[in-house]
């Protein structure tokens, strides 16, 4: 499901669904259950972290939660004028995708950790993670922020800062080293599980 037909809370919540009934499914689908891990990238990365926090709050534990350059926290709508000239995911857009989500409680208190993961301020019991985000993209300081939470609660949590990046890097073309460099990341920590 997407926004805005699809609200708050909702995309994490199928996200979760699928994690379940991949469990209820493991055997037959020859999964290992202690392998499932949650992945995305930009806003699928906050779908993805909110399906986690789900999964705790369950009694699920996955293996690993994989978060690529991450939308975690609505309240990022702000520009910083050190990276704004290089951004390509702007704060305005930013704005747009939470607004889309979470309405008119975008920014405002009570808004759900699981709809925006940068609100969680419990971590405990969380998978162990990779970030990774661009030093130049808009959720850099956001994923710097989760990253700290995770270790203050001694979750293992690999933070990967791509000097002088912006927001998806990947996608511009696979043919630079920093994207090479990113996808045998990404291939090394998925051949962790």
């Amino acid at each position: 499901m997407l926004a805005p037909e699809h609200t708050g809370t909702g995309p994490a919540e199928d996200a979760f669904d699928a994690i379940t009934w991949i469990l209820g499914n493991a055997e037959a689908l020859n999964v290992d259950p202690g392998r499932i891990a949650v992945m995305g990238d930009s806003g699928g990365d906050g779908v993805a972290a909110g399906a986690a926090i789900l999964a705790r709050e369950k009694g699920i534990a996955l293996a690993k939660q994989i978060l690529i350059y991450p939308m975690l926290d609505d309240r990022n709508v702000t520009p910083d004028p050190a990276i704004a000239p290089y951004v390509g995911w702007n704060w305005d857009s930013n704005w747009t995708c939470w607004h889309a989500l979470l309405g008119d409680s975008i920014g405002a208190d009570g808004v759900s950790a699981i709809a925006a993961p940068g609100r969680l301020t419990d971590f405990r019991d969380l998978p162990q993670t990779y970030i990774e985000v661009g030093e130049l993209d808009i959720f850099r300081d956001e994923s710097m922020r989760y990253a700290q939470g995770l270790y203050h609660a001694g979750i293992s949590c690999e933070l990967s800062i791509l000097a002088g990046v912006a927001h998806g890097h990947d996608r511009m073309s696979v043919e630079i080293e920093v994207a090479r460099s990113s996808l045998a990341n990404r291939g090394r920590i998925l051949g962790s599980l």
